[in-house]
């Protein structure tokens, strides 16, 4: 499923124009994005928790020369899926 197949979904279940749902997702989206770029978590209960996570500049080797390159500390976006996800799935 890519973003216009959920978008289409989005109109579908919630009967709404494909134009309404498309500014719908873009605002979740948005919204998410926002919140995490503040280091805040988002937590969508029964579906899953986003959040960010710190990881420390480290050491690294090229692979095709095995010359030493360093790799700069970075924030990275986590996803847990919650249990009402987990049991949908299983």
């Amino acid at each position: 499923m890519n973003k216009n197949d959920l978008i289409a979904a989005v109109a579908d279940e919630a009967e709404l124009s494909k134009a309404d749902a498309g500014r719908a997702v873009d605002a979740v989206f948005e919204a998410i994005t926002q919140a995490l770029k503040q280091s805040e978590e988002v937590r969508l209960v029964g579906f899953g928790t986003f959040d960010v996570s710190e990881r420390a500049a480290s050491e690294g080797r090229n692979p095709r020369t095995g010359e030493k390159i360093q790799i700069p500390a970075s924030r990275q976006p986590k996803f847990r899926p919650g249990k009402g996800l987990k049991d949908a799935l299983n």
